[in-house]
């Protein structure tokens, strides 16, 4: 079960409470995030909860089932929406599109990019500096200082940035010229990484594993909200398979099935999902009318001579149409 606490509550007030929970024979664990202070209470005996939801200094409670309890839409029916700021929400009620190259590359790159989105009203630029890549020769990325840099030109346009974070000690670095840590398939599973990212307080967009359930999807988020952030989105970007016609397979399958389970923001990647730029569009499209709460992507201004993911990278052209054509989607799916 999940108790949430009273703002400020007092001690003596919250140590009767434990006392009371551990009784019961729950042991319980404590939770402190930038919204509220929780007690995650596990256990397997039948009682009455008001028994504990009657105690002062108790706001709520609620007894959750599933293994993630955290993110659970059982616990907070609300979904959660996420202010990057500057007017800035991701979640339930605003359609995010997020849109830049697979890597950064240089400045005349970000000033372009930045121009492209501007000129269509995106706030939330990705691109990384910190590249996994499969070949220990490919472009591996720009590091800080491209961060830097890619930190300046965005602020002085009011967007919002987004890029890939990979390993524990890179957080410190970083912090102050993200918006939004971006987790990729290949660190789902870093459980190190995720507590950190907990303690860091700044929102995560956690991406599917390249062959992980969405049971795992939502047990990494229910680390880093475990932790201490609450401002989490969740990312289906395709899972491996089998087929070879196409890069991965974009389940959209999971986007209502994420949507009943969890209150967090879902957010779809068809770039990755499908890897052919020619059905991106489509795939994205797709995306809205299964209910995302937003699409991020791949464009540049000349996707053949980009350093990476050139392949599944729309166009200047190509992105302003899409554009257009996802917001249209989405509100034809809110008239529903």
């Amino acid at each position: 079960m999940i108790i949430q606490l009273q703002q400020g509550i007092p001690a003596e007030l919250k140590e009767n409470i434990l006392k009371q929970v551990q009784e019961i024979g729950y042991k319980a664990n404590e939770v402190v995030t930038q919204q509220a202070h929780y007690l995650v209470a596990i256990g397997k005996k039948e009682f009455d909860i008001r028994q504990i939801g009657q105690l002062p200094g108790v706001a709520d409670i609620h007894r959750v089932s599933e293994e993630y309890k955290l993110i659970s839409r059982r616990w907070r029916v609300e979904p959660t929406r996420i202010d990057l700021g500057d007017g800035v929400m991701v979640g339930e009620g605003n359609f995010s599109i997020m849109a830049g190259p697979c890597s950064i590359e240089g400045e005349e790159q970000v000033e372009r990019v930045v121009a492209h989105l501007v000129e269509n009203n995106v706030k939330i630029m990705r691109g990384g500096v910190f590249k996994p890549r499969s070949s220990p020769y490919a472009f591996r990325g720009l590091g800080i200082d491209g961060l830097k840099m890619f930190h300046r030109i965005c602020r002085e346009n009011g967007i919002k940035i987004i890029t890939e974070v990979m390993q524990v000690s890179q957080i410190e670095e970083m912090i102050d010229y993200v918006d939004v840590f971006q987790v990729g398939a290949r660190n789902s599973q870093n459980f190190n990484l995720l507590d950190a990212l907990g303690e860091a307080q700044k929102p995560v967009l956690l991406k599917r594993g390249i062959s992980g359930t969405l049971e795992e999807l939502l047990q990494a988020a229910e680390y880093i909200f475990s932790n201490g952030n609450e401002k989490i989105m969740l990312c289906e970007r395709g899972i491996r398979g089998y087929e070879k016609a196409y890069r991965n397979i974009l389940d959209l399958n999971a986007v209502p099935v994420l949507k009943e389970k969890t209150h967090l923001p879902v957010i779809v990647d068809p770039s990755h999902g499908i890897g052919l730029r020619d059905y991106v569009a489509s795939m994205a499209l797709a995306s809205v009318m299964a209910g995302a709460d937003g699409v991020i992507y791949e464009t540049h201004y000349t996707p053949e001579k980009a350093f990476s993911d050139g392949q599944q990278t729309l166009n200047f052209q190509e992105s302003e149409r899409l554009i257009k054509r996802m917001r249209q989607a989405y509100e034809l799916r809110e008239s529903f």
